[in-house]
């Protein structure tokens, strides 16, 4: 349904910058009027380009171009949409957008239009997030995976999910509501079937959703350990070039380096850290401080040690390393250790019993297991295995819809109690609505448009 919003937003739609096109987009009642105002005439027909003239309020030419009208409800927002399609100077664009807020538009926030065509159902929220996924795409694996969301693939999932939720709700409230009718959900083994069942596809599409979440974000591994462990050594090499200043001076690194590279089409988000040590230097403090704080958001840490001396570094870590869970919280992060200089300490590569690695980051040996650990770690099965991209609140929202049908699980065996089944099913569906916007808060949407580029 339509929704009556009283505003028209304008905003230019195409990259900050300059450039050969640049467009101004209009959605909202007056936007017919407002961008006849500006080209001077009456707008002709739908989605028929027509050259015009851009004037202001003064009636001075500001550009010449295109102008292409969508009426409602057949346009991106559902609403009267129009474009100008001018030059793509900064400046050029910047005055035909002030002409539509004098003549009565106003400035759309970040995520506008977007917002508004999923509040007048031309897309639901998982398709409006994809949007801005496929402009942010940083691989062709995470482009594709956004717009197979974009075109409903992950929807379709969620949506065979509720509905099969909602038969199940319908069987087992019915046998609540009408004991009269006899309906044994217990003997008869239907629901226990079901559920089974409607689990299965929960798990399968949360295992997808973390492949697309894998496609789309990476995973942010910080590499940590003692000063001149050779840690900007190791970055460097998995970047494939000099990220990083490497001295034979220990602490040589003071501040966070990031990088973002690809592994076999798996985004890693590299992150290089001042080396962990007991230290008076202001300076070097803020940097360890700094490592600790980066590792409260990591994924994994890998902790890089010298292999000439393990055992001294390893102890020194240990003493360390405890400080840094303090300042972490107690969070529950996956390491993997690394014993690095192998070709100086005349260790063999490869992966040790205790599950370290022995690499070279000079010569690039043993890094190859490295990069297939990392992978394996990370979850990631390969591009072709990611048929949608997700985010963390999908992902969340699948996890909570799980544990509610592991929860009427134990009611369905343990308690034959199915009152408290009903009300798990009804939490499982509530949280998969959350993914598509059936069921969301106002301050949710608000997050979620907020973090979408202006003019889309």
């Amino acid at each position: 349904m339509l929704t009556s919003n009283p505003d028209t937003i304008v905003a230019i739609a195409t990259a900050p910058g300059r450039g050969g096109i640049g467009v101004v987009r209009l959605s909202g009642p007056q936007a017919f009027s407002i961008a006849s105002s500006i080209v001077g005439e009456r707008l002709l027909s739908p989605r028929l380009a027509h050259f015009c003239r851009f004037r202001n309020q003064d009636g001075d030419v500001l550009d010449e171009g295109l102008v292409i009208s969508f009426p409602a409800p057949h346009s991106f927002t559902g609403e009267d949409v129009v474009e100008l399609q001018g030059h793509g100077g900064p400046v050029i664009l910047d005055m035909l957008v002030a002409a539509c807020i004098a003549a009565g538009a106003r400035q759309a926030r970040a995520g506008e239009f977007s917002q508004r065509a999923f509040l007048n159902d031309k897309v639901d929220l998982t398709q409006a997030e994809a949007i801005a996924d496929l402009i942010d795409a940083g691989t062709a694996a995470s482009a594709r995976a956004a717009l197979h969301s974009l075109q409903g693939v992950f929807s379709a999932e969620v949506n065979q999910l509720v509905e099969a939720l909602i038969n199940l709700r319908i069987y087992v409230e019915a046998a609540i509501d009408f004991p009269e009718e006899e309906i044994d959900f217990l003997s008869d083994g239907k629901v226990a079937s079901d559920l089974i069942e409607v689990r299965k596809q929960c798990l399968r599409v949360l295992d997808e959703a973390n492949q697309g979440r894998l496609v789309r974000e990476g995973m942010t591994l910080v590499i940590a350990g003692k000063p001149n462990a050779g840690k900007s050594s190791l970055m460097n090499a998995l970047a494939g070039f000099d990220a990083a200043i490497v001295t034979d001076i220990a602490g040589t690194t003071r501040d966070v380096l990031r990088e973002s590279i690809q592994l076999d089409g798996m985004p890693l988000n590299l992150i290089d850290t001042a080396g962990l040590r007991d230290s008076a230097d202001v300076v070097e403090q803020e940097g360890i401080r700094r490592a600790y704080a980066e590792m409260r958001k990591a994924d994994r840490l890998l902790v890089m040690v010298d292999s000439r001396d393990p055992q001294d570094d390893i102890g020194d870590l240990h003493r360390l390393l405890p400080q840094s869970q303090q300042q972490l919280g107690n969070l529950d992060l996956p390491v993997t250790v690394v014993l690095n200089k192998a070709d100086l300490s005349g260790l063999a590569t490869g992966v040790r019993d205790d599950g370290a690695f022995v690499i070279s980051a000079a010569s690039g040996e043993g890094l190859n297991a490295l990069r297939a650990h990392l992978k394996e770690a990370a979850g990631y099965q390969g591009e072709g295995q990611s048929r949608f991209s997700a985010r963390r609140r999908h992902i969340s929202a699948l996890e909570h819809a799980l544990a509610a049908l592991d929860s009427g699980a134990r009611q369905l065996h343990g308690q034959a109690a199915g009152e408290l089944l009903a009300e798990d099913l009804r939490a499982a569906q509530k949280a998969l609505e959350e993914i598509t916007g059936v069921f969301t808060a106002d301050d949710l949407l608000g997050r979620i448009f907020s973090s979408f580029c202006i003019g889309k």
